[in-house]
């Protein structure tokens, strides 16, 4: 099964690609891994990509799709794979459609944006162990303070409210085209995210079958 995972920040997709990556035995991709580990290994597309990224500059699309591409190329992604974070604009899928073999399912985690809202502007890390919060679901016992380990728990910059909205006017401008484009293929699947992760897990698997 080759997958795409849709949704907005905080919609949950990463997450949701980790556990179905498990159940099925497929490698879980994400840019941000690829980009690192080309880096780290100084190949001739990951130089390339880190020179645009030494100047602040994004990444070109044709760039991204050469290290996705290539990744996929590997053993691991014989049987399929669940891809998280990519593509990002119809121009990316273009690309992607041309250089690999066609996809199984685009699998859209919808939430609305209020939801998402409250959930990143509610989230709270804590800055020794990771652990993560959120006042109104899951409040640590002590105000600011870590369960876990004690230490100072703090709401990430990319978590307030103006930058979360800032994220998601991105995504709809340029990120949610690609429903369109995939639904004109007939392969987009729409996953209520508004559930307990568990059930979107569950509802992901009837769809892709046991």
């Amino acid at each position: 099964m080759r997958i795409i995972m849709l949704g907005a920040p905080g919609a949950g997709k990463g997450t949701q690609a980790k556990k179905i990556a498990d159940k099925y035995q497929l490698p879980h991709i994400s840019t941000g891994d690829i980009f690192r580990a080309n880096i780290k290994n100084e190949t001739e597309i990951g130089l390339k990509a880190k020179e645009y990224m030494d100047k602040g500059l994004l990444v070109p699309d044709q760039v991204v799709v050469d290290l996705v591409a290539d990744r996929l190329l590997n053993d691991d992604c014989k049987k399929g794979y669940i891809l998280d974070g990519f593509p990002r604009t119809t121009p990316q899928a273009i690309a992607l459609d041309e250089a690999v073999e066609s996809i199984d399912y685009a699998i859209n985690i919808e939430v609305p944006d209020s939801e998402i809202l409250n959930r990143m502007s509610g989230r709270r890390v804590c800055l020794s162990c990771g652990a993560t919060y959120h006042i109104e679901s899951n409040p640590t016992k002590e105000e600011g303070t870590c369960d876990v380990c004690g230490s100072e728990v703090v709401q990430r910059d990319d978590d307030q409210e103006e930058t979360v909205i800032k994220r998601l006017s991105v995504y709809h401008e340029q990120t949610q085209p690609l429903i369109d484009y995939y639904s004109e293929k007939g392969i987009v699947v729409n996953v209520d995210g508004t559930k307990i992760m568990d059930d979107v897990t569950e509802d992901i698997i009837k769809i892709l079958g046991a």
